[in-house]
């Protein structure tokens, strides 16, 4: 909290133990679409995608932003635990499986987190028509608040650009829901990043997720959706270079209502620069906590992804009024996404349980590291 402000963040994503992702080897192993051991209805006995660790991991992660100032935040996917270039019809029950996941940690700290669904997003397709289903039961069953996309879900650089026809049925779909899209990028392909062995993601990010603003800043999306609202994660990507009339900064279109950025940038002089460059009423707060930031920002004893000090005290940004503050700390981030302002209400919407053992089904227990069974759980079909 900031002055009696609820802070609200955008920009987040689920860390679990490691163990929750056995499900990923035994869709890879066996290649059958399996259902998710952690459904509605459905508790796992295998340590480390229990009910009561997730209780803990969301236990653990509302400690954290208990240290950086942060009231609410939205859970997305980790962009380099998506794994897009799946298979459509394994991908599809991968994110199924993640989505559940993100369920059960904003349930079990309704007051601090509110989810994102991701969509089985498949750039072979000939729309995004196949992403609906997903959409609507993340939102209408776990009262989720946005959905996240990847600019580049396979990492092949196959998929079309955010202005394309392809797009539109699920631009249609999150302008009924009144859900904002998320934009941030996922692990790349790109044989060229082999020579940036560290952090090569970082520069995926960055690319994608500028050639994703580029694209919708400068077509008709938004006139054919007036009511869609886009969040492009890390101020954008990457600043504008160029000075003057260009028509690719949109200097003559209002895009006021329907593109909007994060303050996920933990080089201050940069995220100076693009809230100028793009605007404050443009800017929602969003820092990733816990994520990259986790080292100390130089010549401080805070970490990186400490950034309500940084935003509201540090003479960089020296030259943001109160009120700015105020609105990129708590009012931007309502407007776009107003399931954030109140998030046990918007929790409540659940429809489905998220844990209770009344009438489940208990996958079977087994070890960290055993052998695994092709189809642990014996659902699914090829």
């Amino acid at each position: 909290m900031y002055n009696e402000t609820k802070v609200l963040d955008v920009h987040s994503h689920v860390r679990p133990h490691r163990a929750a992702y056995l499900f990923f080897n035994d869709l890879v192993h066996s290649r059958l679409a399996l259902e998710s051991p952690i459904g509605p209805g459905r508790h796992s006995g295998i340590p480390g995608m229990r009910d009561e660790d997730f209780q803990s991991m969301a236990s653990s992660h509302a400690a954290y932003l208990d240290e950086r100032m942060i009231d609410t935040q939205i859970l997305t996917p980790h962009p380099l635990r998506v794994f897009g270039w799946l298979e459509p019809y394994l991908f599809r029950s991968w994110v199924s499986y993640i989505n559940d996941m993100i369920f059960k940690i904003a349930q079990a700290e309704p007051s601090r987190f509110v989810g994102a669904c991701y969509v089985p997003q498949d750039p072979s397709a000939t729309d995004t028509a196949g992403c609906v289903e997903e959409l609507e039961r993340c939102v209408k069953e776990y009262g989720f608040v946005a959905v996240s996309v990847s600019p580049d879900i396979s990492g092949k650089h196959d998929s079309p650009a955010m202005s394309d026809p392809y797009w539109y049925p699920l631009y249609e779909k999150c302008q009924d829901l009144d859900t904002p899209i998320i934009v941030h990028g996922t692990d790349g392909l790109d044989p060229r990043y082999r020579a940036l062995p560290r952090q090569y993601y970082q520069m995926t990010f960055v690319t994608e997720q500028y050639l994703a603003l580029c694209a919708l800043r400068q077509n008709d999306q938004f006139e054919r959706f007036p009511g869609l609202k886009v969040i492009v994660c890390h101020c954008g990507g990457a600043l504008d270079r160029h000075i003057g009339d260009y028509p690719w900064l949109c200097r003559d279109r209002d895009l006021s209502a329907n593109l909007f950025y994060d303050t996920c940038s933990y080089d201050l002089d940069f995220l100076a620069t693009a809230i100028k460059q793009r605007g404050i009423s443009q800017f929602c707060f969003g820092v990733e906590a816990p994520g990259g930031g986790v080292n100390n920002r130089p010549g401080t004893d805070r970490t990186a992804d400490d950034m309500v000090p940084m935003i509201t005290e540090d003479p960089i940004l020296g030259f943001l009024t109160e009120q700015d503050k105020i609105d990129i700390l708590h009012n931007n981030p309502a407007r776009v996404c107003p399931g954030l302002a109140d998030p046990v209400a918007t929790n409540a919407r659940a429809t489905v349980q998220a844990f209770g053992s009344e009438g489940a089904v208990t996958a079977p227990t087994r070890s960290p590291g055993q052998s695994i069974n092709p189809n642990p759980w014996g659902f699914g079909e090829r």
